[in-house]
């Protein structure tokens, strides 16, 4: 009688395990029948970007040491060329053609994790186990892994909007009260970082949810590249494409984290009986959103960081400059 919680339980891991694996296979799906798509040859570094992925994973399993250290940076940065050359195959260009801007967004990638690394220090929401002794090494991968965050959301992002969603059109729609707005967004960020220290830990959605509510009206104001300026064109496209990204991605950190040796661990206080993968089953929703958080953080570290030659122009959101 006393076995049979833990038999039951490791059984709901199991099958959990088994779903996470199941919808991440099926994104993988979703995005090659998405890349196969557009009038041109699907780009030869692209295959390399897949075999390497392939690689990887079979070398992870042989527990390759140096693979399974860096494994997370390795196999993003895999998975950005393979979705890179679809890209370029739907569009005839793609970020990877733009190597300077590339390498910008990449830059800019490190300093926005290393925001929410900052909030961590306050909400206590995750930690990592299994990293690198060695300052340099620990340096190294978590600068490398972080650099593809942003990368990897908007090349997804871009495959869908050139595959589907930019065809998108809805009803013109303008908030009101976009003041207001600033100032919850706003609310959203402090309050975090002035609460009560027992209570920090429960408010992770605050922050997802703060810099949306507080960017991207700013950015509509200033005329910067912004999803509140397609939907007023009754154009969601550029937000929708964001949404899915964030899901699949989602669930190709998870995946790829649950087997490496180097990863994060959550650590919140709440919502850990039931988890795919590492997550709870919760969490996975905050994943869409994410992504449109981080694309609001490249438009403005990029306008108030980068010379105009190196800002990228992603989901048409600024038409008249190149990717």
């Amino acid at each position: 009688m006393t076995t049979r919680p833990n038999t039951l339980e490791q059984y709901y891991s199991l099958v959990l395990i088994g779903v996470g694996v199941v919808l991440a296979l099926s994104s993988f799906a979703w995005l090659v029948m998405l890349a196969r798509g557009g009038d041109r040859a699907f780009p030869r570094y692209g295959w390399w970007g897949l075999g390497a992925c392939l690689a990887l994973e079979a070398m992870l399993a042989l527990r390759v040491p140096v693979v399974a250290a860096y494994f997370t940076a390795l196999i993003w940065s895999a998975y950005i060329v393979a979705v890179d050359a679809a890209v370029f195959r739907r569009r005839g260009d793609s970020l990877l053609h733009h190597g300077s801007r590339f390498v910008a967004m990449a830059s800019l990638s490190v300093v926005s994790w290393i925001i929410f690394e900052a909030y961590n220090l306050r909400l206590a929401n995750w930690t990592y186990v299994g990293i690198p002794n060695e300052f340099w090494q620990l340096g190294l991968g978590s600068t490398w892994a972080f650099a593809t965050i942003t990368p990897g959301i908007l090349e997804t992002a871009e495959l869908v909007h050139a595959a589907w969603a930019s065809k998108l059109r809805c009803r013109p729609w303008r908030p009101r009260g976009g003041g207001t707005i600033i100032a919850a967004g706003a609310a959203c960020l402090a309050i975090p970082l002035i609460a009560p220290l027992s209570w920090a830990p429960y408010l992770f959605a605050l922050v997802w949810a703060g810099f949306i509510f507080t960017l991207d009206p700013v950015h509509r104001m200033l005329g910067w590249p912004s999803l509140l300026a397609g939907l007023e064109q009754g154009e969601p496209g550029a937000a929708v494409a964001l949404l899915a990204a964030g899901g699949v991605c989602g669930f190709f950190w998870e995946f790829w984290n649950y087997w490496a040796t180097a990863r994060w661990q959550y650590v919140f206080p709440i919502l850990h009986r039931y988890r795919i993968f590492a997550m709870p089953i919760p969490g996975f929703v905050g994943f869409p959103p994410f992504a449109i958080e981080c694309y609001c953080l490249y438009i403005l570290l990029s306008r108030l960081l980068l010379p105009k030659r190196l800002r990228s122009c992603i989901l048409s959101t600024c038409p008249d400059a190149p990717i």
